[in-house]
């Protein structure tokens, strides 16, 4: 099938140029989070932010002129940016902020109104507070209770606190009607909002077993502690260890809220500071500290539609470690106030002190910085999930252009110190090639001296064997003697000649001590005849100078032996 043709309006195909064909185009995932709601998006790495917009226009309904497009790491881009020189991974994940256009139940024609119409079985009135069924029209329609204009109830249904036992409803049937209540910041569409509420009593008695409706505990949804609202506590008191306090803290939250929230951090504050603020400067984090209050009215809003929110979960998730406490009870408060001294000091703990039970939950925005920790922002439960993210985002801007100081900051100072240590390596290197060097030389004249000894003693054994064989040697004969004289001519290898006189019965070995007195012995050298040649040095040392044919003269040479 063709691509072009494609229906899904979560692809955007565009015509790749010869150039992207060549170098074949990457394929981009995104997850945009919009409200509650989450849209992929796939386009090729050609393509610019604002072909993103143009999808999710059609795929939202939100004009791309109040769209603003977040969660780029490299901070805002235009809608004319090529997505491929921001240099993405494959999978992305970006948020959509409309801060322009109120959150509405669903998107209709302009001018056209919305009218709904719900049913309500009411088993246990007495108990049931009015602020329990805004809460439940807000989850079905969207519309916040602090927008909500009703029309029905009776006059004395003056407080939310109020139970519907109390408050004069018709029985067992009463209507009532909601609208979103008028603002100048409203459009048409979303001010003609309208519903149509049937309240009926199931049973005919006034007084009913007491069980959830909805599936929600009235105090779950009213957020108020009192005997009829049995809710374990969110953190228990005096707990011993912070760790242990805070899985308690989360089993909790995960039982009343469900599993999707953000990820709690199971330590001390002490730990989750160090763990945000003291790496290496990329791997830093701010620190959102939740403060809950079960008795504030806002805790359970706040906790089930902005904390529990997708869009908040993974952004949280992403960018920040998420500590949380209950300050509920007095000695938990207090607990609080006296860590946020030791850690962030005491302007942290008052400005907590002058908060209201009413406006908790709290969360706390803090960036840790050279010399201190400061807290960027103070989120009061009162708000909405856009503006929530709005706020943390704003936070994240703050932080990120901190963290691209801190990161340049520390590449100099590693560069310095990668230089101050290849420095330090060299000289070691350079000592230790002196010191190898100096101990050669060492080892050398060392052994220079060793063989001059030896040498010398060599010499000094030879001059002695020398002198011994000579002054061993018969006296040389005279050639007019008696007895026959072998006259001896004996070249060295030096050229020069060895004369001497011997008696013809003379032995060969006294030849052979006479030319080893002059520094030649036979085991070094060989005395040879010139023609025919013999080798006179392997003839038996016993025999006469007549045996081996010496008689009465003859020239020998001397040659070393190989």
């Amino acid at each position: 099938m063709d691509p072009t043709t494609n229906q899904n309006p979560a692809f955007c195909p565009v015509q790749p140029s010869r150039h992207i064909l060549e170098r074949q185009s990457r394929m981009l995932s995104f997850r945009v989070e919009y409200r509650q709601r989450s849209t992929e998006v796939v386009l090729e790495d050609a393509s610019t932010v604002g072909d993103i917009k143009s999808i999710l226009e059609t795929e939202l309904q939100v004009p791309v002129s109040k769209m603003q497009l977040k969660g780029w790491k490299s901070g805002d881009v235009s809608d004319s940016t090529v997505l491929r020189s921001l240099h993405l991974p494959k999978n992305n994940s970006l948020y959509v902020l409309t801060p322009d256009i109120a959150p509405s139940a669903s998107s209709v024609n302009k001018g056209a109104a919305i009218h709904m119409h719900f049913n309500f079985f009411v088993s246990h009135s007495q108990v049931l507070f009015f602020i329990f069924v805004k809460r439940n029209i807000s989850d079905l329609t969207n519309i916040p209770v602090r927008h909500q204009q009703w029309d029905g109830w009776p006059a004395s249904a003056s407080d939310d606190s109020m139970t519907l036992a109390s408050s004069g409803i018709s029985y067992p049937c009463h209507h009532l009607t909601v609208c979103r209540r008028s603002s100048p910041a409203l459009t048409v569409d979303q001010t003609d909002e309208c519903t149509d509420v049937h309240m009926v009593s199931d049973s005919e008695g006034d007084d009913f077993e007491d069980a959830p409706e909805f599936g929600v505990d009235e105090s779950e949804v009213f957020g108020m502690g009192s005997a009829s609202c049995q809710k374990s506590s969110m953190m228990p008191e005096n707990s011993e260890n912070e760790g242990d306090a805070l899985l308690h803290f989360t089993a909790e939250f995960s039982r009343r809220y469900g599993d999707c929230h953000p990820v709690f951090y199971i330590g001390s504050l002490e730990a989750a500071s160090q763990e945000a603020f003291y790496g290496k400067a990329r791997d830093r984090k701010l620190l959102a500290i939740y403060l809950h209050n079960d008795e504030s009215v806002l805790g359970n809003v706040f906790c089930s539609q902005m904390m529990c929110a997708d869009s908040i979960v993974s952004y949280l998730s992403q960018n920040f470690i998420t500590w949380a406490w209950d300050v509920t009870k007095e000695a938990n408060k207090a607990r609080l106030l006296t860590m946020c001294t030791r850690h962030f000091g005491s302007v942290v703990a008052q400005t907590i002190r002058t908060y209201k039970t009413d406006q908790f939950p709290l969360l706390l925005i803090v960036m840790g910085k050279r010399t201190s920790n400061e807290v960027l922002n103070v989120i009061q439960g009162n708000t909405t999930v856009d503006e929530l993210m709005m706020r943390l985002m704003g936070a994240m801007e703050i932080f990120t252009a901190q963290q691209q100081e801190d990161i340049k900051d520390e590449d100099e100072r590693e560069a310095r110190e990668m230089v101050k240590r290849e420095q330090d390596e060299a000289y070691r290197l350079s000592l230790e090639a002196d010191r190898k060097k100096r101990e050669a030389q060492e080892r050398e004249e060392a052994e220079q001296v060793r063989q001059e000894r030896i040498r010398k003693e060599q010499e000094e054994e030879r001059e002695a064997i020398r002198l011994s064989l000579e002054q061993a040697l018969p006296p040389e004969p005279k050639e007019e003697g008696g007895e026959p004289v072998s006259k001896l001519r004996i070249r060295t290898p030096s050229g020069e000649f060895l004369e001497r006189r011997f008696l013809g019965s003379c032995k060969l070995q006294v030849l052979f001590d006479f030319i080893a007195s002059k520094g030649y012995p036979s085991d070094e050298f060989k005395l040879l005849t010139t023609f025919p040649r013999r080798n006179i040095t392997q003839i038996d040392p016993a025999w006469s100078l007549v045996e081996a044919k010496l008689f009465p003269q003859e020239t020998l040479f001397l040659e070393a032996k190989e």
